[in-house]
Parts: C-alpha cells; sequence; structure tokens
C-alpha cells in the first residue's frame, strides 16, 4: 500500500511521520491487492487536531476524518474506525 502523507500550512516532523506509516500500514491486511493508496491530511484546527484518511480501493473510495487533541490520538482513532468501515464494505460486496 502507498502512503501519502499531506500536511496543510505546516511541516510534520519525522517522529511523526513514521507512526502515520505504522498505524495506516496495518490497513493493507484488510485488502487483497497491493494497488491501493492511501491519503492522510493533517490539519491543524481551532478546536485541535484533525486527521483524514481517504484509501483508494479498485472501485470505491473510503474516508474518514476524525479530531482529537493530538494528531497521534486522531490518527489512531481513524485507522481504527477505517478497518470498521472496510470490514463493512467487503461484507458488502460479498452480499
Amino acid at each position: 500500500m502507498e502512503i501519502k502523507i499531506k500536511a496543510l500550512k505546516f511541516d510534520p516532523d519525522q517522529r511523526l511521520t513514521a507512526f502515520i506509516e505504522k498505524k495506516v500500514s496495518r490497513l493493507a491486511r484488510f485488502f487483497d491487492s497491493e494497488n491501493n493508496i492511501a491519503e492522510v491530511t493533517l490539519k491543524n484546527d481551532v478546536d485541535g487536531k484533525m486527521a483524514r484518511i481517504q484509501i483508494h480501493i479498485p472501485g470505491e473510495d473510503l474516508l474518514i476524518e476524525r479530531d482529537a487533541k493530538t494528531f497521534e490520538d486522531a490518527i489512531t482513532a481513524g485507522v481504527d474506525a477505517m478497518k470498521e468501515k472496510i470490514t463493512r464494505s467487503k461484507e458488502k460486496k460479498q452480499e
């Protein structure tokens, strides 16, 4: 899985980038093909930090947005929600 990280109006440090790649790469277990692209967009909001995870799989795009006090918390919550969304999507395709 290819992971693209975009940060709006700031540069993420190496530690944050490594954390994102580690967490998001775990989602690759849920896919059959290796041609999937995950785009992670980070944004500083007035209320906190926002993480947007979008996964492009053949025939479908999955999107999750999460807000939290830190980017790490937002990424963790987003990856957990994306796992559930991928599972539901696969179940719909099998029916």
